[in-house]
């Protein structure tokens, strides 16, 4: 080796230590370098999440008080009832359509027993006319009536009143041994009226029979009016029998809504409409005659 090959290298051997201590400075002063910003990020990460849970604690708060309230669900009503009383059924009818109708009858008339009269009520009527040798005319008129009241198990008082009214021009449709049975429906009475009428074969002649059912906001007027020719009289007209019933029919209804205007607790409206739907009540009146 030459010498100066010799001095090279030796210079390489004391300059070798400089640049291990000079890499390592730098290594330190990267490293030290690196540190704030290590630092500033570890605070943004630190800052970032105390600011979620708090966000999520007051949604989670928010959330319980939500979760905890009660529902108010309302509680079900249904309209009250128009009528809250019934007329005298024993004055619903006019002293001169009773003697149309029942011409030797008392006017002061039959009154049922009932345990509640502002909820049902009934009168009737009967009359028998002697023609002598003719025989004699046999007649009987009845008129019940039935308020109803709203009920939230039940439903309003218009609702039950109309199932009870299509009820009774039922039954009154499938009273035994009528014949020739004829159901029409009235129109000006009320808000619905039906006309049943038949034929019915007694021992004593036979009988005429008129039922009409009426129902008026919350009440169903039943009337049940029958005739018959006794003794080799003539049979009535069920034309005849039929016009005189509807009369008493809508004296019947008027006489509720008075009843009701007068203490001032129900509508002075009878309601023009008529809905045609079922029938009377069997003819009570047929039975007893």
């Amino acid at each position: 080796m030459s010498e100066g090959t010799m001095q090279r290298a030796m210079r390489d051997d004391r300059a070798q230590p400089n640049r291990q201590r000079t890499r390592r400075l730098c290594r330190a002063l990267v490293c030290a370098a690196a540190v704030p910003a290590v630092l500033i990020t570890a605070a943004c990460s630190s800052d970032s999440g105390d600011s979620k849970p708090k966000s999520d604690g007051a949604s989670a708060t928010k959330s319980a008080s939500d979760s905890t309230t009660p529902s108010a669900d309302p509680s079900p009503t249904v309209a009250p009832a128009t009528y809250r009383t019934l007329p005298n059924p024993c004055e619903a009818l006019s002293h001169k359509t009773l003697g149309d109708m029942v011409p030797k009858a008392d006017t002061r008339g039959k009154k049922g027993s009932s345990d509640d009269p502002s909820s049902r009520a009934s009168c009737s009527w009967s009359s028998l006319s002697n023609n002598g040798v003719k025989g004699s005319q046999f007649r009987w008129l009845n008129v019940s009536l039935l308020r109803f009241d709203s009920d939230t198990a039940r439903g309003s008082a218009d609702t039950q009143a109309h199932a009870y009214f299509t009820n009774q021009v039922k039954d009154a449709q499938s009273v035994g041994g009528a014949k020739n049975a004829k159901v029409v429906p009235v129109s000006g009475v009320g808000d619905e009226a039906t006309s049943v009428r038949y034929d019915l074969s007694k021992k004593e002649g036979l009988f005429k029979q008129e039922t009409i059912v009426a129902r008026v906001e919350n009440v169903v007027v039943t009337l049940d009016f029958n005739g018959a020719g006794l003794a080799g009289d003539k049979t009535p007209d069920a034309e005849d029998l039929a016009k005189s019933a509807e009369k008493a029919l809508k004296e019947a209804v008027a006489s509720v809504s008075s009843a009701n205007s007068d203490s001032g607790s129900g509508s002075s409206s009878q309601g023009s409409s008529a809905k045609p739907s079922g029938s009377a009540s069997p003819s009570a009146s047929a039975k007893k005659s």
